[in-house]
């Protein structure tokens, strides 16, 4: 080649010491020094234009797969969402029964409808969590490469960077571990905005979720913020479906079996009325005796209910049973203590004084002198 007819001199002035393969090829049909310097100079700069171009079509396709892929999932989800509708053709004895049972299949659909919103939210908050953490490692290879270009030493710098690393690591690990926390979260479901929920420090409605802390409202209205790092576990109360479960307690002197036929009574007609907030999903279910108390026999009750009504159910059942308790006789213990009083007979008590001394053996003592000066 030409270059090899030139002088090493002439040459290295051109390309340098570590001459680039565009260099020499310049150099070999040009035969020019300048235009090859021109050439080395500009070809580095295109070089790291056309790698930061390709991480930029790379990021796009990225973040289209990423994109689809999001969309499948919210589609997946909202076509569990229930659309009830009344079937035509109903007499009107069987309106009022299936009213009802539209009704609660309307709260339900709601319900379903609220969950995939709610779905949905996490589903792109994960998607945008996705295509920027795709953005940065892309980016972050691409100025690499372009650095190398130019002839940069990667090894001190990547070296810098790892101790910078570690040093942030150490002093953000907690930030590090709470975003860590949400988006494991998000991903797995565990909660959402709306659920009631348990975490140990904090109870209560979830108000907000975000990647690095947790709202939670509890029963007096306070707010908690808690970092999802320190969640260690989660008791998530409104999920799918919950349970009532209530120990009713009658006299020992209660018939048991006509105790559990007024409660089994009571718990049928809550079902069977379908109330808004407290909606039994499935046959109450009387669980027998449960324990025998100091003062009264406890009848332990359970009842299926929608997801974050057990409480409401339970306070409509403990009101109907005290109605219905006042009107089949049964009693409701309460705590009560009998007193044994032992009568004493009437006997004299003796009664004894201490002999006063007599005259001649009193003699009274001056005060000493000085006392009351």
């Amino acid at each position: 080649m030409a270059f090899l007819f030139q002088s090493p001199a002439e040459f290295a002035d051109a390309c340098g010491a570590d001459p680039s393969f565009f260099c020499e090829l310049v150099f070999d049909f040009t035969e020019s020094e300048t235009i090859a310097e021109v050439a080395d100079f500009l070809v580095r700069p295109a070089t790291a234009a056309i790698i930061f171009l390709a991480a930029w079509i790379i990021n796009r396709i990225v973040r289209r797969l990423i994109s689809r892929s999001i969309e499948r999932l919210i589609a997946n989800q909202q076509e569990n969402v229930v659309d009830p509708d009344l079937e035509p053709g109903t007499t009107d004895e069987e309106l009022g029964r299936l009213e009802m049972l539209r009704e609660l299949a309307v709260r339900r659909a709601e319900r379903s409808a609220i969950q995939a919103e709610r779905a949905r939210k996490r589903t792109e908050t994960l998607g945008t969590v996705l295509k920027s953490i795709a953005a940065l490692v892309i980016y972050t290879i691409a100025a690499f490469m372009s650095l190398s270009e130019f002839g940069v030493n990667l090894g001190p710098l990547v070296a810098s960077a790892g101790i910078v690393g570690i040093a942030f690591g150490f002093g953000a690990q907690s930030l590090v571990k709470d975003f860590l926390s949400g988006i494991f979260m998000l991903i797995e479901d565990q909660f959402g905005v709306g659920d009631i929920i348990d975490v140990g420090s904090a109870a209560g409605v979830v108000e907000a979720v975000s990647l690095r802390t947790t709202q939670i409202r509890d029963v007096h209205g306070t707010l908690w913020h808690v970092p999802n790092g320190e969640i260690a576990r989660v008791a998530n109360k409104s999920q799918q479906w919950a349970r009532a479960v209530l120990d009713i307690e009658v006299a020992y002197d209660t018939n048991v079996n006509h105790a559990m036929a007024a409660i089994k009574e009571v718990a049928d007609s809550v079902w069977r009325d379908a109330l808004p907030n407290a909606t039994i999903v499935e046959e109450p279910e009387i669980w027998g005796v449960e324990n025998f108390g100091s003062d009264a026999i406890a009848i332990r009750l359970a009842v299926k209910v929608e997801p974050g009504e057990q409480w409401a159910t339970s306070r409509v059942i403990r009101r109907r049973l005290k109605e219905k308790f006042d009107e089949v006789g049964i009693e409701i213990p309460f705590p009560q203590r009998t007193v044994w009083l032992h009568e004493v007979a009437d006997e004299p008590v003796p009664v004894t004084t201490a002999p006063l001394p007599k005259g001649d053996e009193f003699v009274p003592k001056a005060a000493p002198e000085g006392e009351f000066n």
